[in-house]
């Protein structure tokens, strides 16, 4: 039977795209301690961003639903890459077993798009929607907890994005020419 931590959970912000994040996921994590199992603390910090990170938690079926709309979508950007590269995609496509036709509308306006930036965003944007789907259903347990930590990194991402020193990468990149 799952756990179910009401009052934490309800006294939690909501998280919207785009928003700055209102702290950040180590801060997440200190504000877990002491109010949620400690199985369930484990789970989180070791709450695992692609297929290949460390994750002892794989088995999760919030991280499996994760893992798989990730890889799909990756997937579909490395067809369209690979096509444009006029190489065989299959020495790079990673097992999946999720398939969804949308994701390779959302990979091809994502690679269309002229802004690098805008076009990760919008990969982002469709990450986020993945985790409301992943969401629904889970109000107060320990799924809405790692959907809510994933969406916490993934506005910790933009944040960092958003406040880097663009002048500075851009002398970098172009030093490395």
């Amino acid at each position: 039977m799952p756990a179910y931590y009401t009052y934490f959970i309800s006294s939690l912000p909501m998280l919207h795209f785009g928003m700055k994040p209102p702290f950040l996921f180590e801060r997440f994590l200190k504000m877990c301690e002491g109010l949620i199992l400690e199985q369930d603390i484990y789970i989180l910090k070791n709450l695992p961003m692609r297929e290949g990170d460390f994750n002892p938690s794989a088995h999760n079926p919030i991280i499996q639903a994760w893992f798989a709309f990730d890889t799909a979508l990756r997937n579909e950007l490395v067809k369209i890459i690979a096509q444009h590269k006029h190489i065989d995609p299959l020495k790079y496509l990673r097992q999946c077993l999720r398939a969804d036709f949308l994701l390779g509308h959302i990979a091809l306006a994502a690679h269309r798009n002229p802004s690098l930036v805008e076009g990760e965003k919008s990969l982002d944007e469709a990450r986020w929607k993945a985790l409301d789907e992943f969401e629904s259903g889970h109000y107060f347990d320990t799924a809405f907890l790692l959907v809510y930590g994933y969406k916490l990194k993934l506005l910790e991402r933009w944040d960092r994005i958003n406040t880097a020193d663009k002048t500075k990468l851009l002398e970098e990149t172009l030093l490395k020419r």
